[in-house]
């Protein structure tokens, strides 16, 4: 066979152990071709690609980043592209493509995959919101990344007696913020899942201080907004050309709203890109390179329209269709998990 391999959307720690995972399955155990496309879905419009052999991966598997490069294209741009792609698939005589992405990708994969080009999907995101598998690398990076920082950030908020409002990723779901505030003992976790109260929230952290603490680590997803009706105002962000919304910030908002009613100093703290930065975890490395190998068998199958997903221990395909059919978020029983520990 020969195979082409992209990586799209937002750089993921894991990314580069997926492609040497598929160049590895592929080429020693089959005797396959494979070649990478530059930037994403970009790529393989423009026919920009490179050889990848034995040695053009070697080392790569603890690197962040992705050695092919990536970026966003605009849905209305691939979609008007189907045909240019399907035509650089034939003239380049592609049996199979494998696009590791988040939900746009996977978006745009089903639709290249309903045209009848041969897709095998692989997914990734640092977020956790594909719903159709238990987890995706890169998640298990960006937990550890920012339960670190909110480690590091406990000593400097007790030694100034402050209220640090930690901001983590997590544009529509909160699992992020679930997972690392719950791991770094954080005093308040908000997750745009469940839109907070101003007055509730400042009323918890308020009550460490009357318990004769002197600071609080509160937690929040980027996504976070506040509940309708409720008494603090809200800037609300703009949408890019790929439809994301830019975020005003919620932290530094809620740092000057906590810091009015508590009458205590309080500073936001971004974690930003560094979450999806820096050299996978081993979690992350052994499932990334398990997701390649399972994407090569499932394309050597003639197994298309299908990605990889773990559920429980194993890996399973599922249908790209059901895969983007709506995002995995933190559902209330797990946020009342959370709550029982702040």
């Amino acid at each position: 066979m020969r195979i082409g391999v992209l990586t799209s959307g937002g750089d993921c720690p894991g990314l580069n152990a997926v492609i040497r995972s598929v160049v590895h399955r592929a080429v020693v155990d089959h005797g396959d071709e494979v070649i990478g496309f530059h930037d994403g879905w970009k790529g393989l419009l423009e026919c920009d690609y490179r050889k990848l052999d034995l040695e053009a991966v070697g080392g790569i598997l603890a690197r962040g980043g992705t050695i092919l490069g990536s970026s966003r294209v605009q849905p209305a741009h691939l979609r008007g592209g189907v045909e240019q792609a399907r035509s650089h698939v034939a003239d380049l005589g592609l049996d199979a493509i494998i696009p590791i992405g988040g939900e746009g990708t996977l978006k745009a994969a089903n639709l290249l995959s309903e045209a009848g080009l041969p897709i095998v999907g692989v997914p990734k995101t640092i977020d956790n919101d594909i719903a159709s598998t238990d987890v995706t690398f890169g998640f298990d990076t960006a937990v550890g990344v920012a339960t670190e920082a909110l480690d590091r950030l406990k000593t400097t908020a007790e030694s100034h007696q402050r209220v640090l409002i930690v901001e983590v990723m997590g544009r529509h779901t909160g699992w992020i913020a679930l997972h690392s505030g719950m791991a770094a003992g954080a005093h308040a976790i908000v997750v745009p899942e469940r839109p907070f109260d101003i007055d509730e929230l400042t009323e918890l952290v308020g009550k460490r201080f009357s318990a004769g603490k002197k600071f609080a680590i509160v937690v929040v997803a980027e996504g976070a907004k506040p509940r309708r009706g409720g008494s603090m105002e809200f800037e609300q962000g703009t949408k890019d050309i790929y439809g994301h919304e830019r975020f005003a910030g919620v932290a530094t908002q809620l740092s000057v709203e906590l810091e009015q009613r508590l009458g205590k100093e309080a500073r936001p703290v971004i974690l930003g890109h560094v979450q999806r930065g820096g050299t996978p975890t081993a979690y992350d490395r052994v499932l990334a390179t398990r997701f390649g190998w399972h994407a090569v068998e499932a394309a050597h199958r003639g197994e298309f329209g299908m990605m990889t997903a773990l559920r429980g221990t194993d890996i399973a395909m599922v249908p790209l269709g059901e895969a983007v059919e709506t995002l995995k978020t933190v559902p209330a029983e797990r946020y009342a998990e959370a709550e029982c520990v702040l």
